[in-house]
């Protein structure tokens, strides 16, 4: 189930980047304190590439990701790489560790890895409501009804309809 929401969480970002040109991927939104679409989903997109890339030593550090800009900079580009983490995300839950900081460890903590892929699923879902402010000023672009709503709210309104 967790795996499913992931990438249905991803096959959202993909129907959105499939909408846009570099050109409107590398925009500086107000409503995002100029920061753009890319920038957000280069950020969701290392957030899991660093959780992968640390699953067999078993120590995530989020800190230190890669930024790599391509990522933020080509729409085509992005979605290859989402493609690649849809297909990576079937792994065994098993023991992680988590630290913070870059050049020194400020603090670290026990997980694993089911934990993490949970965080990084809540994570992009917030970084997708950003988004969503940006983009609902253009009617041009489509989002599901549930685009960057987590799955409790989405529950919650379902209740609330019945």
């Amino acid at each position: 189930m967790l795996i499913s929401s992931i990438k249905d969480n991803f096959n959202q970002i993909s129907q959105l980047l499939i909408q846009l040109d570099n050109s409107a991927y590398i925009f500086q939104h107000s409503e995002l304190s100029n920061a753009t679409i890319g920038e957000h989903t280069r950020h969701i997109i290392e957030m899991y590439q660093s959780l992968l890339k640390s699953y067999a030593s078993g120590v995530v550090n989020y800190d230190k990701r890669d930024r790599n800009m391509q990522i933020q900079t080509d729409v085509l580009f992005a979605l290859k790489e989402i493609q690649n983490l849809q297909n990576s995300l079937n792994l065994d839950n098993k023991e992680l560790s988590i630290e913070q900081g870059t050049n020194e460890v400020y603090f670290q903590v026990n997980t694993n890895y089911f934990r993490e892929l949970l965080y990084n699923l809540e994570h992009s879902i917030h970084h997708l409501a950003l988004i969503k402010v940006a983009i609902l000023k253009n009617p041009e672009i489509t989002i599901c009804e549930n685009f960057g709503v987590a799955k409790s709210t989405i529950e919650y309104r379902t209740q609330c309809a019945q």
